[in-house]
């Protein structure tokens, strides 16, 4: 994603997914599955919670990156790797969907 083209990219959250703030993190869990199915809730920490918000299907990668490095105490280049991990992750479980620019 060091690439101008992976940071052009934009992402939305799958309505197939849910998500309820409890104090400082989100839990997300799909809809579509077994709400028993312990394996498929996660829990984002701060930082992961301002991500998942900011996948509005309108912001670039770039955008939400930039929107961390001020919010908080982290490099680009940081942010970035923590950033193309997270969407790798999420795009895995189904929880995002790549929007056409």
């Amino acid at each position: 994603m060091g690439d101008v083209t992976g940071l052009d990219a934009t992402y939305a959250r799958d309505p197939d997914f849910v998500s309820r703030r409890i104090a400082d993190e989100v839990i997300v869990l799909p809809i579509r599955k077994n709400l028993g199915d312990l394996e498929s809730i996660y829990t984002l920490n701060e930082v992961g919670a301002r991500i998942w918000e900011l996948f509005d299907g309108r912001r670039s990668l770039r955008e939400i990156r930039d929107i961390l490095t001020s919010e908080y105490e982290v490099t680009a280049q940081a942010a970035t790797g923590d950033l193309a991990m997270f969407v790798e992750h999420l795009t895995a479980i189904g929880a995002l969907t790549a929007m056409e620019r």
